[in-house]
């Protein structure tokens, strides 16, 4: 049973086929899975499996490179907001700058190479590639293991997962590289990587860095405001249900949300924050609008 948790975390592209026009078949040589995938003519297999599951022929995941990030236009499919899947709305957030959350990561397989993604682009679980609910397509991200501390950068191109204590689906080479494939699942921290960080690593370069590297850092790794102002929106003793105010909260507001996990007369408590905001009177904005979407009164709090 290594992978039944994947038959409850359906990616978008299941579920949002008839906005992208149909499905692709995948490559018919299953021989050579580590080629690219390029789309074909749509068909309609794309559940010919009832199950997922990882590919039987497994590539040295050291010898697949990360995407580099860089500024790349709106897809022009995935976009859409808001959307409804399942019966729940959700919106895509207006810019994906600032962005950082804690959760639960899972994976998708075999179930879905070389279909369709919500981006229109065909999945391939060989490359370093992701789902999200909210963030625009594409997004770059770096993602990291809370377990092992292993990370790597992921180019979000598809929407998902659609399961209440979810944050990211991640695709079977991303999941294998940070140690969560056997396990199906696992949490993790996502910290959007945005364009001006792919701007400071050029210049870096320019002026002399060894490492061109240098300058792109995760969003959350920037210098944060003086004050670090934040919202405290919820506490919770279990991670769960921390996660589905998470993602109440982004369907909601454009705001950075994330999970900050901490103990509590012995106990584990996970903490819902809002921010950084960059001023006292944007905290309070925050404050008012969160309070009358009827969350209770947020806790101004800071690190």
């Amino acid at each position: 049973m290594r992978f039944d948790v994947r038959r409850f975390s359906l990616p978008a592209t299941a579920v949002l086929l008839a906005l992208l026009g149909g499905c692709v078949t995948p490559p018919a040589d299953d021989t050579a899975p580590v080629t690219p995938v390029t789309p074909v003519t749509p068909g309609s297999d794309r559940y010919s499996q009832d199950q997922d599951t990882a590919p039987d022929k497994r590539p040295d995941i050291s010898t697949i490179p990360q995407p580099e990030p860089r500024h790349e236009p709106r897809s022009r499919y995935g976009n859409h907001s808001p959307y409804t899947v399942f019966g729940e709305t959700y919106h895509v957030l207006p810019s994906a700058e600032g962005y950082t959350a804690e959760g639960i990561a899972s994976w998708y397989g075999t179930k879905f190479h070389g279909h369709r993604t919500s981006s229109g682009e065909p999945y391939d679980m060989y490359q370093f590639t992701a789902a999200h609910r909210s963030l625009p397509l594409p997004t770059f991200a770096r993602v990291t293991s809370l377990e092992n501390g292993e990370s790597v950068i992921v180019r979000i191109n598809d929407r998902g997962p659609f399961h209440p204590d979810r944050e990211i689906d991640l695709s079977w080479a991303a999941a294998s590289k940070l140690g969560i494939e056997q396990r199906g699942t696992g949490r993790v921290r996502v910290e959007v990587i945005t364009p001006e960080s792919t701007s400071r690593s050029a210049s870096a370069t320019r002026t002399g860095s060894s490492n061109g590297q240098q300058g792109i850092r995760a969003a959350a790794d920037s210098p944060p405001p003086p004050a670090e102002l934040y919202l405290q929106v919820g506490a919770f003793g279990q991670p769960e249900t921390a996660q589905g105010l998470v993602n109440r909260l982004l369907g909601q507001f454009a705001y950075p949300v994330a999970i900050r996990p901490g103990r509590a007369q012995d106990n584990p408590v996970y903490r819902v924050w809002l921010g950084p905001f960059a001023t006292e009177n944007d905290r309070e904005q925050a404050h008012r609008l969160v309070s009358e979407a009827g969350y209770g009164e947020p806790v101004r709090v800071m690190p």
